[in-house]
Protein backbone atom coordinates (compact mmCIF):
# COMPACT_ATOMS: atom_id res chain seq x y z
CA UNK A 1 0.00 0.00 0.00
CA UNK A 2 1.10 3.34 -1.03
CA UNK A 3 -1.10 5.27 1.39
CA UNK A 4 -2.50 4.66 4.76
CA UNK A 5 -6.36 4.00 4.34
CA UNK A 6 -9.56 4.01 6.75
CA UNK A 7 -11.76 1.96 5.41
CA UNK A 8 -15.64 2.20 5.72
CA UNK A 9 -17.39 -1.27 5.65
CA UNK A 10 -21.42 -0.26 5.15
CA UNK A 11 -23.44 -2.94 5.89
CA UNK A 12 -20.73 -4.64 8.25
CA UNK A 13 -22.60 -6.97 10.07
CA UNK A 14 -24.35 -8.21 7.07
CA UNK A 15 -24.30 -11.57 5.27
CA UNK A 16 -21.43 -10.79 2.45
CA UNK A 17 -19.51 -8.86 5.51
CA UNK A 18 -19.54 -11.83 7.55
CA UNK A 19 -18.90 -14.56 4.81
CA UNK A 20 -16.15 -12.89 2.92
CA UNK A 21 -15.53 -8.92 3.29
CA UNK A 22 -13.98 -9.07 7.36
CA UNK A 23 -12.99 -12.39 6.78
CA UNK A 24 -11.13 -11.51 3.90
CA UNK A 25 -9.91 -8.23 5.53
CA UNK A 26 -7.93 -10.71 8.28
CA UNK A 27 -6.46 -12.18 5.79
CA UNK A 28 -5.00 -9.13 3.50
CA UNK A 29 -3.88 -7.88 6.99
CA UNK A 30 -2.18 -11.16 7.72
CA UNK A 31 -0.23 -11.24 4.17
CA UNK A 32 1.57 -7.74 4.72
CA UNK A 33 -1.28 -5.92 2.11
CA UNK A 34 -3.72 -4.29 4.85
CA UNK A 35 -0.73 -2.73 7.31
CA UNK A 36 -1.29 0.81 7.79
CA UNK A 37 -4.96 0.93 7.67
CA UNK A 38 -8.35 1.44 10.03
CA UNK A 39 -11.83 -0.38 9.50
CA UNK A 40 -14.92 1.40 10.18
CA UNK A 41 -17.99 -0.69 10.33
CA UNK A 42 -21.14 0.84 10.23
CA UNK A 43 -24.99 -1.07 9.92
CA UNK A 44 -28.63 -0.96 10.73
CA UNK A 45 -27.59 -2.95 14.09
CA UNK A 46 -27.79 -0.85 17.15
CA UNK A 47 -24.79 -2.06 18.85
CA UNK A 48 -21.56 -0.89 20.65
CA UNK A 49 -17.40 -1.76 19.47
CA UNK A 50 -17.20 -4.71 21.87
CA UNK A 51 -20.65 -6.22 19.99
CA UNK A 52 -19.03 -5.59 16.61
CA UNK A 53 -15.94 -6.79 17.46
CA UNK A 54 -17.74 -10.09 18.23
CA UNK A 55 -19.55 -10.36 15.18
CA UNK A 56 -16.40 -10.16 13.35
CA UNK A 57 -14.73 -12.53 15.55
CA UNK A 58 -17.44 -15.43 14.77
CA UNK A 59 -17.29 -14.52 11.04
CA UNK A 60 -13.10 -14.92 10.47
CA UNK A 61 -13.93 -18.32 13.18
CA UNK A 62 -16.19 -19.23 11.01
CA UNK A 63 -15.42 -18.43 7.16
CA UNK A 64 -11.54 -17.59 7.31
CA UNK A 65 -8.52 -19.94 7.08
CA UNK A 66 -6.90 -21.65 9.95
CA UNK A 67 -7.75 -21.64 13.54
CA UNK A 68 -8.26 -18.79 15.56
CA UNK A 69 -6.21 -17.39 18.73
CA UNK A 70 -6.33 -14.46 20.54
CA UNK A 71 -2.70 -13.79 19.90
CA UNK A 72 -3.74 -14.01 16.05
CA UNK A 73 -7.11 -12.23 16.54
CA UNK A 74 -6.06 -9.27 18.53
CA UNK A 75 -3.59 -7.52 15.53
CA UNK A 76 -6.81 -7.19 13.22
CA UNK A 77 -8.76 -6.44 16.22
CA UNK A 78 -7.33 -3.34 16.38
CA UNK A 79 -7.99 -2.26 13.50
CA UNK A 80 -11.66 -2.22 14.39
CA UNK A 81 -14.11 0.50 15.39
CA UNK A 82 -17.76 0.54 14.92
CA UNK A 83 -20.95 3.38 14.83
CA UNK A 84 -24.70 2.73 13.91
CA UNK A 85 -26.45 4.17 11.12
CA UNK A 86 -28.46 5.65 13.42
CA UNK A 87 -26.33 8.37 14.76
CA UNK A 88 -25.61 10.26 11.65
CA UNK A 89 -23.34 11.73 8.93
CA UNK A 90 -21.52 14.10 11.34
CA UNK A 91 -20.46 11.17 13.67
CA UNK A 92 -19.56 8.96 11.40
CA UNK A 93 -16.97 11.69 10.01
CA UNK A 94 -16.29 12.09 13.34
CA UNK A 95 -15.06 8.68 13.63
CA UNK A 96 -13.10 8.52 10.23
CA UNK A 97 -11.16 11.26 11.30
CA UNK A 98 -10.43 10.22 14.77
CA UNK A 99 -8.69 7.04 12.96
CA UNK A 100 -7.02 9.01 10.50
CA UNK A 101 -5.38 11.14 13.02
CA UNK A 102 -4.12 7.45 13.94
CA UNK A 103 -2.62 6.81 10.65
CA UNK A 104 -0.91 10.25 10.39
CA UNK A 105 3.03 10.48 9.67
CA UNK A 106 5.11 12.78 7.82
CA UNK A 107 4.58 12.56 4.13
CA UNK A 108 1.55 10.19 3.92
CA UNK A 109 -1.57 11.08 2.98
CA UNK A 110 -4.35 9.26 4.33
CA UNK A 111 -7.02 7.99 2.02
CA UNK A 112 -10.47 6.59 2.15
CA UNK A 113 -12.05 3.25 0.64
CA UNK A 114 -16.14 3.08 1.39
CA UNK A 115 -17.46 -0.34 0.59
CA UNK A 116 -21.19 -0.33 0.18
CA UNK A 117 -22.34 -3.32 1.18
CA UNK A 118 -25.90 -2.41 0.78
CA UNK A 119 -29.13 -3.44 -0.79
CA UNK A 120 -28.94 -1.36 -3.98
CA UNK A 121 -32.23 0.60 -3.14
CA UNK A 122 -29.91 2.32 -0.33
CA UNK A 123 -26.61 2.71 -2.40
CA UNK A 124 -27.45 6.24 -3.26
CA UNK A 125 -28.44 7.32 0.87
CA UNK A 126 -24.85 6.25 1.68
CA UNK A 127 -23.47 7.80 -0.83
CA UNK A 128 -25.41 11.05 -0.10
CA UNK A 129 -24.28 10.37 3.42
CA UNK A 130 -20.79 10.27 2.50
CA UNK A 131 -21.09 13.63 0.85
CA UNK A 132 -22.79 15.45 3.80
CA UNK A 133 -20.33 13.65 6.21
CA UNK A 134 -17.65 15.40 4.04
CA UNK A 135 -15.74 12.17 3.43
CA UNK A 136 -15.74 12.13 -0.39
CA UNK A 137 -12.03 13.76 -1.04
CA UNK A 138 -9.32 11.20 -1.43
CA UNK A 139 -11.93 8.61 -0.79
CA UNK A 140 -12.71 5.80 -3.71
CA UNK A 141 -16.24 3.62 -3.42
CA UNK A 142 -17.01 0.14 -4.08
CA UNK A 143 -20.40 -0.53 -5.22
CA UNK A 144 -21.97 -4.00 -5.10
CA UNK A 145 -24.20 -5.07 -8.21
CA UNK A 146 -26.80 -5.18 -9.29
CA UNK A 147 -25.96 -1.57 -11.16
CA UNK A 148 -29.43 -0.55 -12.03
CA UNK A 149 -32.51 -3.07 -13.25
CA UNK A 150 -32.39 -1.43 -16.93
CA UNK A 151 -30.78 1.30 -19.07
CA UNK A 152 -32.93 3.83 -17.49
CA UNK A 153 -32.14 3.22 -14.05
CA UNK A 154 -28.95 2.23 -14.81
CA UNK A 155 -28.34 5.74 -15.93
CA UNK A 156 -29.81 7.64 -12.93
CA UNK A 157 -27.70 5.63 -10.88
CA UNK A 158 -24.71 6.24 -12.95
CA UNK A 159 -25.73 10.30 -12.81
CA UNK A 160 -26.73 10.19 -9.55
CA UNK A 161 -23.06 8.56 -8.12
CA UNK A 162 -21.57 10.99 -10.50
CA UNK A 163 -22.72 14.09 -8.86
CA UNK A 164 -20.38 13.23 -6.04
CA UNK A 165 -17.68 10.71 -7.15
CA UNK A 166 -15.83 11.21 -10.42
CA UNK A 167 -15.97 7.99 -12.21
CA UNK A 168 -12.05 7.36 -11.53
CA UNK A 169 -13.25 6.93 -7.91
CA UNK A 170 -16.09 4.20 -8.32
CA UNK A 171 -15.50 0.34 -8.55
CA UNK A 172 -18.15 -1.20 -9.69
CA UNK A 173 -17.61 -4.84 -8.20
CA UNK A 174 -17.83 -8.37 -9.72
CA UNK A 175 -16.51 -10.94 -7.59
CA UNK A 176 -16.31 -13.21 -10.68
CA UNK A 177 -13.37 -11.50 -12.60
CA UNK A 178 -11.93 -11.66 -8.69
CA UNK A 179 -10.93 -15.06 -9.00
CA UNK A 180 -7.49 -16.58 -10.92
CA UNK A 181 -9.12 -18.39 -13.12
CA UNK A 182 -10.64 -14.99 -14.65
CA UNK A 183 -7.45 -13.48 -14.80
CA UNK A 184 -5.73 -16.53 -16.17
CA UNK A 185 -7.55 -16.48 -19.19
CA UNK A 186 -5.96 -13.18 -20.41
CA UNK A 187 -2.50 -14.96 -19.40
CA UNK A 188 -3.92 -18.37 -21.29
CA UNK A 189 -4.61 -16.08 -24.83
CA UNK A 190 -2.25 -13.77 -25.16
CA UNK A 191 0.98 -15.31 -23.91
CA UNK A 192 0.65 -18.05 -25.85
CA UNK A 193 1.57 -18.36 -29.45
CA UNK A 194 -0.66 -21.87 -29.53
CA UNK A 195 -3.68 -20.59 -29.26
CA UNK A 196 -3.72 -16.67 -29.51
CA UNK A 197 -3.34 -17.47 -33.54
CA UNK A 198 -6.61 -19.67 -33.57
CA UNK A 199 -9.05 -17.54 -30.95
CA UNK A 200 -11.34 -16.71 -33.81
CA UNK A 201 -13.99 -17.75 -36.20
CA UNK A 202 -11.71 -19.88 -38.20
CA UNK A 203 -11.52 -21.95 -35.79
CA UNK A 204 -13.92 -21.82 -32.69
CA UNK A 205 -17.14 -23.31 -33.67
CA UNK A 206 -19.14 -21.91 -30.56
CA UNK A 207 -18.30 -20.89 -26.82
CA UNK A 208 -20.34 -21.66 -23.81
CA UNK A 209 -20.31 -19.94 -20.28
CA UNK A 210 -21.92 -22.09 -17.54
CA UNK A 211 -22.91 -21.30 -13.98
CA UNK A 212 -25.14 -23.62 -12.86
CA UNK A 213 -25.65 -23.85 -8.67
CA UNK A 214 -27.36 -26.13 -6.29
CA UNK A 215 -28.64 -23.34 -3.78
CA UNK A 216 -32.06 -22.30 -4.08
CA UNK A 217 -33.35 -18.90 -2.95
CA UNK A 218 -34.51 -19.63 0.39
CA UNK A 219 -34.31 -16.13 2.62
CA UNK A 220 -33.66 -14.19 -0.89
CA UNK A 221 -37.20 -14.27 -2.80
CA UNK A 222 -37.99 -10.79 -2.21
CA UNK A 223 -34.44 -9.49 -4.10
CA UNK A 224 -34.91 -11.98 -6.95
CA UNK A 225 -38.38 -11.00 -7.38
CA UNK A 226 -37.36 -7.56 -8.48
CA UNK A 227 -34.34 -9.20 -10.11
CA UNK A 228 -34.20 -12.60 -11.82
CA UNK A 229 -31.30 -14.52 -12.94
CA UNK A 230 -31.15 -11.90 -15.90
CA UNK A 231 -30.45 -9.03 -13.97
CA UNK A 232 -28.75 -10.95 -11.00
CA UNK A 233 -26.12 -13.02 -12.91
CA UNK A 234 -25.94 -12.26 -16.43
CA UNK A 235 -25.23 -8.24 -16.74
CA UNK A 236 -23.43 -8.40 -14.11
CA UNK A 237 -21.69 -12.14 -14.00
CA UNK A 238 -21.52 -13.76 -17.23
CA UNK A 239 -21.10 -11.22 -19.67
CA UNK A 240 -18.23 -9.80 -17.75
CA UNK A 241 -16.65 -12.91 -18.53
CA UNK A 242 -17.74 -13.18 -22.24
CA UNK A 243 -16.04 -10.08 -22.71
CA UNK A 244 -12.59 -11.63 -21.34
CA UNK A 245 -13.12 -14.14 -23.59
CA UNK A 246 -13.55 -12.51 -26.82
CA UNK A 247 -11.63 -8.81 -26.77
CA UNK A 248 -9.30 -8.13 -28.93
CA UNK A 249 -5.38 -8.07 -27.23
CA UNK A 250 -5.32 -4.72 -25.49
CA UNK A 251 -2.14 -2.05 -25.92
CA UNK A 252 -1.26 -3.17 -22.85
CA UNK A 253 -2.46 -4.69 -19.15
CA UNK A 254 -3.44 -1.78 -17.82
CA UNK A 255 -7.07 -0.18 -16.69
CA UNK A 256 -7.71 1.78 -19.32
CA UNK A 257 -6.41 -0.76 -22.60
CA UNK A 258 -8.67 -3.36 -20.83
CA UNK A 259 -11.60 -1.70 -19.82
CA UNK A 260 -11.71 0.19 -23.69
CA UNK A 261 -11.13 -3.79 -25.58
CA UNK A 262 -14.07 -5.01 -22.69
CA UNK A 263 -16.81 -2.17 -24.04
CA UNK A 264 -15.71 -2.76 -27.82
CA UNK A 265 -17.39 -6.25 -27.27
CA UNK A 266 -19.86 -5.21 -25.28
CA UNK A 267 -21.34 -2.27 -28.20
CA UNK A 268 -20.51 -4.96 -30.91
CA UNK A 269 -23.37 -8.03 -28.91
CA UNK A 270 -26.18 -7.83 -31.22
CA UNK A 271 -29.63 -6.88 -29.00
CA UNK A 272 -30.82 -9.64 -27.59
CA UNK A 273 -33.35 -11.76 -29.36
CA UNK A 274 -36.14 -13.32 -26.73
CA UNK A 275 -36.35 -15.91 -29.33
CA UNK A 276 -32.79 -17.20 -28.26
CA UNK A 277 -33.57 -16.90 -24.86
CA UNK A 278 -34.91 -20.00 -22.25
CA UNK A 279 -36.24 -18.78 -18.90
CA UNK A 280 -37.47 -21.21 -16.52
CA UNK A 281 -38.40 -21.35 -12.48
CA UNK A 282 -37.60 -24.65 -10.45
CA UNK A 283 -40.55 -26.44 -9.47
CA UNK A 284 -41.63 -24.81 -5.51
CA UNK A 285 -40.63 -21.26 -6.37
CA UNK A 286 -44.07 -19.97 -6.16
CA UNK A 287 -46.44 -19.66 -3.65
CA UNK A 288 -43.74 -19.13 -0.92
CA UNK A 289 -42.76 -15.52 1.21
CA UNK A 290 -43.00 -12.74 -0.84
CA UNK A 291 -43.80 -14.88 -4.28
CA UNK A 292 -46.86 -14.92 -5.74
CA UNK A 293 -48.81 -17.83 -6.93
CA UNK A 294 -48.06 -16.26 -10.65
CA UNK A 295 -44.93 -15.48 -10.35
CA UNK A 296 -43.34 -15.22 -13.58
CA UNK A 297 -39.61 -14.82 -12.25
CA UNK A 298 -36.88 -16.30 -13.69
CA UNK A 299 -34.54 -18.61 -11.47
CA UNK A 300 -33.22 -19.79 -14.41
CA UNK A 301 -32.06 -18.47 -18.19
CA UNK A 302 -29.98 -19.67 -20.95
CA UNK A 303 -29.53 -17.58 -23.73
CA UNK A 304 -27.67 -17.65 -27.24
CA UNK A 305 -25.41 -14.55 -27.38
CA UNK A 306 -24.43 -12.83 -30.72
CA UNK A 307 -21.45 -10.47 -31.78
CA UNK A 308 -21.00 -8.88 -34.74
CA UNK A 309 -17.24 -8.07 -35.51
CA UNK A 310 -14.85 -9.21 -37.63
CA UNK A 311 -13.35 -11.85 -35.02
CA UNK A 312 -16.38 -13.78 -34.09
CA UNK A 313 -18.81 -13.69 -36.81
CA UNK A 314 -20.99 -16.49 -37.13
CA UNK A 315 -19.59 -17.78 -33.37
CA UNK A 316 -22.22 -18.04 -31.22
CA UNK A 317 -22.16 -17.80 -27.37
CA UNK A 318 -23.96 -20.05 -24.64
CA UNK A 319 -24.89 -18.62 -21.42
CA UNK A 320 -26.36 -20.70 -18.52
CA UNK A 321 -27.18 -20.30 -15.37
CA UNK A 322 -29.70 -20.86 -12.21
CA UNK A 323 -30.92 -21.82 -9.05
CA UNK A 324 -31.24 -24.88 -7.61
CA UNK A 325 -29.34 -27.18 -10.42
CA UNK A 326 -28.08 -30.50 -10.69
CA UNK A 327 -24.31 -29.51 -10.07
CA UNK A 328 -22.81 -26.03 -8.75
CA UNK A 329 -19.73 -25.18 -10.73
CA UNK A 330 -18.14 -22.61 -13.25
CA UNK A 331 -16.91 -23.12 -16.88
CA UNK A 332 -15.94 -21.95 -19.74
CA UNK A 333 -15.89 -24.40 -23.20
CA UNK A 334 -14.03 -23.57 -26.29
CA UNK A 335 -15.52 -25.91 -29.02
CA UNK A 336 -13.17 -26.14 -31.90
CA UNK A 337 -14.32 -26.96 -35.62
CA UNK A 338 -13.85 -30.54 -36.61
CA UNK A 339 -11.69 -31.19 -39.29
CA UNK A 340 -12.75 -33.62 -42.09
CA UNK A 341 -13.25 -37.08 -40.68
CA UNK A 342 -13.92 -39.37 -44.31
CA UNK A 343 -10.59 -40.83 -43.99
CA UNK A 344 -11.24 -42.51 -41.00
CA UNK A 345 -12.96 -45.96 -41.46
CA UNK A 346 -16.92 -46.46 -40.27
CA UNK A 347 -16.47 -48.02 -36.42
CA UNK A 348 -13.51 -45.88 -35.58
CA UNK A 349 -15.33 -43.47 -33.73
CA UNK A 350 -14.08 -40.07 -35.36
CA UNK A 351 -16.27 -37.47 -34.30
CA UNK A 352 -18.56 -39.55 -32.51
CA UNK A 353 -17.80 -37.95 -29.19
CA UNK A 354 -18.41 -34.17 -30.40
CA UNK A 355 -15.47 -31.23 -30.99
CA UNK A 356 -12.25 -30.68 -29.27
CA UNK A 357 -13.01 -28.71 -25.94
CA UNK A 358 -10.82 -26.28 -23.96
CA UNK A 359 -12.21 -25.51 -20.69
CA UNK A 360 -11.56 -23.26 -18.07
CA UNK A 361 -12.87 -24.15 -14.68
CA UNK A 362 -13.56 -20.53 -12.59
CA UNK A 363 -13.85 -22.44 -9.67
CA UNK A 364 -11.32 -20.63 -6.79
CA UNK A 365 -8.57 -23.00 -7.66
CA UNK A 366 -8.45 -22.64 -11.07
CA UNK A 367 -8.57 -25.73 -13.84
CA UNK A 368 -8.00 -25.98 -17.22
CA UNK A 369 -8.49 -29.17 -19.76
CA UNK A 370 -8.15 -29.63 -23.24
CA UNK A 371 -9.93 -32.68 -24.97
CA UNK A 372 -8.98 -34.23 -28.41
CA UNK A 373 -8.98 -37.76 -29.89
CA UNK A 374 -6.36 -40.01 -29.51
CA UNK A 375 -6.22 -43.46 -30.97
CA UNK A 376 -6.71 -46.50 -28.48
CA UNK A 377 -3.74 -49.22 -28.01
CA UNK A 378 -4.27 -51.99 -30.28
CA UNK A 379 -5.24 -53.50 -33.26
CA UNK A 380 -7.19 -51.41 -35.95
CA UNK A 381 -7.97 -47.65 -35.66
CA UNK A 382 -10.00 -47.29 -33.24
CA UNK A 383 -10.24 -43.42 -31.52
CA UNK A 384 -10.91 -42.05 -27.97
CA UNK A 385 -11.24 -39.07 -26.76
CA UNK A 386 -8.13 -38.15 -24.03
CA UNK A 387 -7.89 -34.88 -22.21
CA UNK A 388 -4.60 -32.64 -21.00
CA UNK A 389 -5.41 -31.34 -17.40
CA UNK A 390 -3.97 -28.55 -15.42
CA UNK A 391 -4.66 -27.40 -11.94
CA UNK A 392 -3.10 -24.49 -9.99
CA UNK A 393 -3.61 -26.13 -7.18
CA UNK A 394 -0.65 -28.59 -8.27
CA UNK A 395 1.68 -25.63 -8.05
CA UNK A 396 3.90 -24.20 -5.38
CA UNK A 397 2.69 -20.69 -5.52
CA UNK A 398 -1.12 -21.78 -4.76
CA UNK A 399 -0.61 -21.35 -1.69
CA UNK A 400 -0.19 -17.98 -2.03
CA UNK A 401 -3.27 -17.79 -3.97
CA UNK A 402 -6.14 -14.16 -2.66
CA UNK A 403 -9.68 -15.23 -2.98
CA UNK A 404 -11.68 -12.71 -5.39
CA UNK A 405 -12.86 -10.22 -3.22
CA UNK A 406 -9.44 -9.89 -1.23
CA UNK A 407 -7.89 -9.22 -4.46
CA UNK A 408 -10.61 -6.54 -5.17
CA UNK A 409 -10.30 -4.84 -2.52
CA UNK A 410 -6.62 -4.28 -2.58
CA UNK A 411 -7.22 -3.32 -6.11
CA UNK A 412 -9.49 -0.68 -5.53
CA UNK A 413 -7.16 0.85 -2.33
CA UNK A 414 -4.62 1.08 -5.35
CA UNK A 415 -6.72 2.41 -7.47
CA UNK A 416 -6.79 -0.39 -10.13
CA UNK A 417 -9.75 -0.48 -12.30
CA UNK A 418 -8.33 -3.24 -14.23
CA UNK A 419 -11.07 -6.29 -13.11
CA UNK A 420 -13.92 -2.84 -12.43
CA UNK A 421 -16.56 -2.85 -14.91
CA UNK A 422 -17.42 1.03 -16.04
CA UNK A 423 -20.62 2.60 -16.09
CA UNK A 424 -19.86 2.83 -20.21
CA UNK A 425 -20.07 -1.13 -20.24
CA UNK A 426 -22.89 -1.32 -17.52
CA UNK A 427 -24.88 1.11 -19.66
CA UNK A 428 -24.13 -0.68 -22.91
CA UNK A 429 -25.48 -4.21 -21.39
CA UNK A 430 -28.47 -2.77 -20.43
CA UNK A 431 -29.04 -1.10 -23.72
CA UNK A 432 -28.53 -4.80 -25.73
CA UNK A 433 -30.70 -6.41 -23.39
CA UNK A 434 -33.97 -3.81 -23.81
CA UNK A 435 -35.47 -6.42 -26.29
CA UNK A 436 -35.42 -9.11 -23.76
CA UNK A 437 -36.68 -6.68 -20.96
CA UNK A 438 -39.68 -5.56 -23.28
CA UNK A 439 -40.70 -8.86 -24.14
CA UNK A 440 -39.42 -11.68 -22.06
CA UNK A 441 -40.29 -15.11 -23.07
CA UNK A 442 -42.50 -17.18 -20.52
CA UNK A 443 -40.90 -19.27 -17.72
CA UNK A 444 -40.64 -22.79 -18.02
CA UNK A 445 -40.97 -25.05 -15.06
CA UNK A 446 -37.72 -27.12 -13.77
CA UNK A 447 -37.34 -30.04 -11.66
CA UNK A 448 -34.82 -29.24 -8.72
CA UNK A 449 -31.59 -31.05 -9.29
CA UNK A 450 -32.07 -31.14 -12.94
CA UNK A 451 -29.98 -29.07 -15.70
CA UNK A 452 -33.00 -26.70 -16.85
CA UNK A 453 -36.70 -26.53 -18.75
CA UNK A 454 -35.74 -29.43 -22.10
CA UNK A 455 -36.14 -26.21 -24.05
CA UNK A 456 -31.95 -25.81 -23.87
CA UNK A 457 -31.34 -28.38 -25.75
CA UNK A 458 -33.46 -27.16 -28.79
CA UNK A 459 -31.68 -23.81 -28.29
CA UNK A 460 -27.93 -24.99 -28.41
CA UNK A 461 -29.02 -27.78 -31.44
CA UNK A 462 -27.32 -29.27 -32.98
CA UNK A 463 -24.46 -28.17 -30.75
CA UNK A 464 -24.94 -30.19 -26.96
CA UNK A 465 -24.02 -28.71 -23.37
CA UNK A 466 -20.93 -29.51 -22.05
CA UNK A 467 -22.34 -30.43 -18.22
CA UNK A 468 -22.90 -32.54 -16.82
CA UNK A 469 -19.22 -33.47 -18.08
CA UNK A 470 -18.51 -36.93 -19.49
CA UNK A 471 -15.17 -37.13 -18.01
CA UNK A 472 -14.23 -36.32 -14.16
CA UNK A 473 -11.74 -33.74 -13.32
CA UNK A 474 -7.90 -35.34 -12.47
CA UNK A 475 -7.43 -35.42 -9.35
CA UNK A 476 -4.59 -33.73 -7.75
CA UNK A 477 -1.59 -36.27 -6.63
CA UNK A 478 -1.34 -36.59 -2.88
CA UNK A 479 0.51 -34.33 -0.69
CA UNK A 480 -0.53 -31.47 -2.74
Amino acid sequence: MEHPHVIVLFGATGDLARRKLLPGLMRLHEAGLLRDAMIVGTSLDEIDAEGFLKVAREACEEFGKGTMTDKRWEPFAAMLSYIPISLGAKKLAELVREQEKKLAAPGKVVHRLHYLSVPPKAALDVIRELDDAGLVERARIIMEKPFGTDLASAKVLNAAVHQVFDEEQVFRIDHFLGKEAAQNILAFRFANGLFEPIWNRNFIDHIQIDVPETLGLEGRTAFYESTGAYRDMVVTHLMQILAFVAMEPPTSLAPGPISDEKNKVFRSIRPLDPANVVRGQYTGYRGKDEVAEDSDTETFIALKVIIDNWRWAGVPFFLRTGKKMAEGTRIISIAFKEPPLTMFPAGSNAGTQGPDHLTFDLADQSKMSLSFYGKRPGTGMKLEKLSMQFSTSETSSAVGVLEAYERLIYDAMRGDHTLFTTAEGIETLWEISQPLLDNPPPVRLYAPGSWGPNAIHQLIAPNAWRLPFERSWREAPKGR
